[in-house]
């Protein structure tokens, strides 16, 4: 069979089953009569999915780092997570919070935690899920605990991964968060709730109530797919509110793009080009407000 066409209307569907109601089900017959047939769609639906193999750029091992898997105090209960240090530091160095996606503490967010430690900084990726007995193997399985996770709950974990970070030895006590996907959304709910966070970038992450903005105190970098219908529609609610409050920000949408196209181990919204140019920009931006 030649590579398959893969279309922007698979693409939605499958944003529709990962983020909304659609079940597992529901999406293959979708995709079986965009694909025209069930065997097209089994080729399909991998390459719409994110795949593991793909997910190390940074290797676990790289010399230039130290990384570790270590628990510490959540906000009711212990939290664990991926802390990573560039080695032999010459000072203390600004620290970020690298937020997982609704896949949970996966390889892939394991090494965007590599990545951010090899630009300067002390990283720690939570797992977010450690209250309802963490991350599984399953990605299907960890959509479906996101569920069952407290928006509250949630946000006070975020917190108290910032005072974890603050207080390290080896950090200048300065911290920023970076998510993804529904990490995103994380940030921009911390910012409402973190009055001490030093800086808060969201990739694609859906926004707070308008009515929470008056609480934000760090400047925030919000990036956003072009074809990300579903997230997008909140933006100028959101842009409004920040404007209204007089909150320091930075919009940048990338055309042409979708919904997760930071993620390079999704090979059909993966895309290179704006990935780089976003994480230039949040790598200039935690320099900026965390030194």
């Amino acid at each position: 069979m030649d590579k398959p066409t893969i279309t922007q209307a698979m693409i939605n569907a499958y944003d529709e089953y990962t983020h909304l109601s659609l079940d597992r089900r529901g999406f293959m017959e979708k995709l079986t009569a965009l694909a025209g047939s069930g065997a097209a769609a089994a080729v399909i639906a991998p390459l719409l999915a994110a795949n593991g193999a793909m997910a190390q750029i940074v290797a676990e091992g790289d010399e230039r780092l130290t990384a570790e898997d270590v628990t510490y105090p959540g906000a009711e209960g212990e939290m664990k997570g991926y802390l990573v240090r560039p080695k032999d530091a010459a000072a203390d160095l600004p620290a970020v919070i690298v937020i997982h996606e609704n896949r949970g503490l996966n390889p892939h967010t394991r090494d965007v935690a590599r990545r951010m430690a090899l630009e300067g900084f002390v990283t720690l990726a939570p797992d977010f899920l450690s209250p309802v007995g963490g991350t599984p193997a399953d990605e299907d399985q960890a959509r479906q605990m996101f569920s069952s996770l407290d928006a509250n709950a949630t946000a006070a974990n975020a917190e108290a991964a910032r005072v974890y970070l603050a207080g390290l030895d080896g950090t200048n006590g300065k911290v920023g968060a970076v998510g993804f996907c529904w990490g995103g959304g994380l940030v921009n709910r911390m910012a409402t709730k973190s009055p001490e966070l030093n800086a808060g970038v969201a990739y694609y992450g859906s926004q707070p109530p308008a009515e929470d903005v008056p609480a934000i105190k760090a400047p925030l970098m919000l990036h956003y797919g072009g074809l990300d219908e579903r997230i997008n529609a909140g933006i100028d609610a959101y842009k409004a509110a920040l404007d209204q409050n007089g909150k320091t920000y930075e919009i940048h949408v990338y055309e042409g793009v979708n919904h997760a196209f930071n993620n390079d181990t999704s090979a059909a919204r993966y895309d290179k080009a704006a990935a780089d140019l976003a994480w230039g920009r949040t790598v200039e931006f935690f320099k900026k407000n965390l030194s």
